[in-house]
């Protein structure tokens, strides 16, 4: 079967390892029932035992007590960049469990398989959108996950912008510090809360100040050179129409806007300063993981 699997982006400024949305760019990726494993369609380096989505397929069998004796995966399409902060390890892990599941009859909730996944990812915050679709909160209580999902006002737009050079989430983590203010925790918790419904109701004038973040972002805009530079020209070309944050970890930054127009001058904007990177218009999915039935 094939598996497809959408993007996300997450944190969305001050929702750290909270908040996600999945996006229109995809992962498929063909898994079939082996008495071995074999992996291609991959670099070499990935094609063992320690693939994520072998680890994924792994993770959902043994929720059931099932051991995988093997299974052929095969990467027919990967859109998802690597380390660019939309979400590739969790695509992999998602795509794994949700396959076994599938062929395997596991009878695994959508609730159960982001429980699975999350305990190797780490954290649901992109796992999350990619199960469900659309935007969501998600939180681990124990080793059970926790999911709420929101609505995401249509009238909003999104831009990823790629830049030409990945950031690993492990040294965008070390980037942080152990300890924040108490002035800092209410400063994201009171930011959270907003971005929430600013992002319901498509309000513009309430994201702007939403998305603002004390957590992770001042810490990570320094690790990806021209950041600020995309940062201003958001705010110069929006004139109160458009906004940024980092993505996931980075390096990918998010422009969110309630325009076309605006989103097509930052694209442009972006794309002559920065002529390597990728400006990529997105639209929200709301499906999550499928199993297409057009391929």
């Amino acid at each position: 079967m094939i598996v497809k699997v959408p993007a996300s982006t997450s944190n969305l400024g001050p929702g750290f390892d909270c908040l996600g949305i999945a996006l229109k760019l995809y992962n498929r990726i063909n898994f079939e029932k082996s008495d071995r494993l074999l992996i291609t369609g991959c670099d070499a380096r990935y094609c063992g035992a320690d693939n994520l989505a072998f680890a994924g397929y792994r993770a959902a069998m043994k929720a059931r007590g099932l051991t995988a004796e093997g299974v052929r995966i095969d990467f027919r399409e990967t859109c998802i960049p690597v380390s660019r902060g939309l979400g590739s390890s969790a695509a992999l892990i998602s795509a794994g469990a949700f396959a076994a599941n599938e062929l395997h009859g596991l009878h695994l909730s959508r609730e159960e398989l982001l429980s699975v996944c999350t305990r190797i990812e780490g954290h649901p915050d992109n796992l999350a959108p990619m199960i469900y679709g659309g935007f969501t909160a998600a939180a681990m209580d124990g080793e059970e996950a926790i999911c709420a999902s929101y609505p995401l006002s249509p009238a909003l737009r999104f831009l990823a912008v790629i830049p030409d050079t990945p950031l690993s989430t492990a040294k965008a983590r070390q980037a942080l510090p152990e300890t924040v203010s108490r002035a800092d925790a209410v400063f994201q918790l009171s930011r959270t809360a907003l971005l929430i419904d600013a992002l319901g109701r498509g309000d513009m004038e309430l994201l702007g100040h939403a998305i603002k973040d004390r957590l992770h972002q001042p810490y990570r805009l320094p690790l990806i050179p021209g950041a600020e530079k995309v940062f201003a020209l958001a705010e110069k070309l929006g004139g109160g129409r458009a906004c940024a944050c980092i993505s996931g970890a980075g390096s990918t930054l998010l422009l969110i806007s309630d325009s076309d127009a605006v989103i097509r001058a930052c694209s442009k904007a972006v794309l002559e300063n920065f002529p390597a990177w990728k400006a990529l218009t997105l639209e929200p999915d709301t499906e999550g993981i499928t199993l297409p039935l057009s391929d």
